[in-house]
């Protein structure tokens, strides 16, 4: 832990991606067949639970971890049009699967194939989100890294709104199928 992020959660500050490693390296971490990363958030992201796992993949401490927002641990080569359209699901009440590259504490990544699902209560209404996530196929990181490449680029030329009609383009979808096109593409690309 940094002197600047011993402060922060001395002061009872919670971590953000404000707080991620700037020097962004090529060190890959790669999860183990068998292995499951689980998370856990209140409904505006901030971690609530982490399990072993995820505490050795991201590198951080579990002290330092619950109470961060996960966005953490989100990686700059990520598009931002995953996130919304993640966070679009979720916010509705329905599922987000998909491939995900993740930021490590030490500024290297990890890949995962990612579920996360919204944890209603009793009513119905949102009270967090649940993350499950585990090895991706190779074929899967190979193909969406490139798609991500590609989206970024998208947003970099001309935003979100961008970088949405290039993932349209790329999945020959309308506004009405893009998530379910999205959704059959990564199950593809998981089931190998």
């Amino acid at each position: 832990m940094n002197d600047k992020t011993s402060k922060k959660l001395q002061q009872g500050k919670r971590l953000s991606k404000l707080d991620a490693p700037k020097n962004i390296t090529d060190n890959e971490k790669v999860l183990k067949d068998d292995d499951f990363i689980v998370s856990k958030t209140n409904p505006k992201g901030f971690i609530t639970y982490c399990n072993r796992i995820f505490v050795e993949m991201a590198g951080w401490s579990r002290f330092e971890l619950i109470g961060a927002n996960h966005n953490i641990i989100r990686h700059p080569d990520m598009p931002k049009i995953a996130f919304k359209i993640l966070w679009d699901l979720i916010q509705n009440k329905k599922e987000f699967f998909g491939f995900v590259k993740n930021l490590t504490k030490d500024g290297g990544y990890y890949w995962v194939f990612a579920y996360i699902t919204p944890d209603l209560d009793l009513n119905g209404n949102i009270v967090g989100y649940t993350s499950i996530r585990k090895k991706p196929s190779r074929k899967g990181v190979e193909t969406m890294s490139e798609i991500y490449r590609q989206l970024k680029a998208a947003e970099s030329a001309g935003g979100m709104s961008a970088g949405y009609e290039k993932l349209k383009e790329f999945l020959n979808a309308n506004d009405e199928n893009v998530v379910e096109l999205y959704h059959k593409l990564v199950f593809d690309l998981q089931k190998g």
